[in-house]
């Protein structure tokens, strides 16, 4: 079973204006919600792949219970932990002549509902993937995926972590399955300037040198490159289309990879495969379809 985690899950409320302007009166020309949050998004691209996940995280308030709503027209299954003080996060995106973003604080998320949590995770069982992706809420520990892996040590789970630098720095002592920073992180990482290929597979190897098996590091317009556990790399251009969202593609690489790696066993299939799927919500208002990723594989 595939289980996704989502800390602060939102309604992204998605909508474009003409011309916007400050301090005066603004009028949308189109508006949309969408469910938000990196394991949702992961959880929606594995069922558009065929594969079955159950998206696990905390929601509070009315927003919440759209969530919950949202994830099952997704059709995805859901296990989210109900938080008593506060909502669900409410993010404003603006789409004008430039892109703005008003993200909402979410819940109060207590020790108590992180020990439910714990409880949920400690039922996965050998051979389980577990995808942990994206940002800590303010009320949580900044260390909790060290701490959810520390607890799932030696079961035989295979972690995926797609976050930024301390948060991926730290649990590579347990050995994630997959981390996924992209090259400006990775060099952040190590203090260094990435010049070339060559440069980037180098630091790619001290991650895997640190602990982790398998390391994916996005470079935008340049496409990706893998380092395998077998110390094999693999490289991917990107699709041809244009790029109308840049939200979710990262995730929806993560799963497509997931769905390769499951589909074949073969790494260069799995990085082909996560290259679509990233790159048809690139070029899609919201989380690609299969269709949509499916045509872009037959292309790359």
């Amino acid at each position: 079973m595939i289980y996704t985690v989502t800390f602060n899950p939102a309604l992204d409320y998605v909508v474009k204006v003409d011309n916007f302007t400050t301090g005066t009166v603004n009028r949308t020309v189109s508006e949309e919600i969408f469910y938000g949050g990196k394991g949702i998004n992961v959880s929606a691209v594995l069922k558009e792949l065929g594969y079955a996940s159950t998206a696990l995280g905390f929601v509070a308030g009315f927003t919440g219970d759209e969530i919950e709503r949202g994830v099952r027209t997704l059709g995805f299954a859901s296990d989210f932990i109900r938080v008593k003080d506060g909502m669900s996060r409410i993010n404003v995106k603006m789409k004008s002549d430039n892109e703005t973003e008003i993200n909402g604080i979410g819940p109060q998320i207590t020790e108590s509902d992180v020990e439910k949590l714990f409880e949920k995770l400690e039922k996965l069982e050998n051979g389980d993937i577990l995808v942990l992706s994206g940002s800590i809420p303010k009320s949580i520990d900044d260390r909790i995926y060290e701490t959810i892996m520390s607890r799932l040590d030696g079961k035989g789970i295979r972690i995926v972590v797609d976050a930024t630098k301390d948060l991926l720095l730290n649990v590579l002592k347990y050995h994630p399955f997959l981390i996924k920073p992209n090259n400006h992180e990775l060099g952040e990482m190590f203090g260094a300037e990435l010049k070339s290929d060559e440069d980037i597979i180098t630091y790619a190897g001290k991650l895997q040198e640190m602990g982790a098996v398998n390391v994916l590091v996005s470079m935008a317009g340049d496409g990706a490159i893998l380092v395998t556990e077998e110390k094999e790399v693999h490289k991917m251009g990107v699709a041809k289309g244009t790029v109308k969202n840049s939200v979710g593609a990262g995730d929806s690489m993560v799963a497509g990879f997931i769905a390769g790696y499951l589909d074949k066993r073969d790494y260069a299939y799995a990085l082909k495969l996560g290259t679509a799927s990233g790159s048809a919500t690139a070029f899609s208002e919201g989380i690609a379809t299969r269709k949509d990723i499916i045509e872009l594989l037959e292309k790359l």
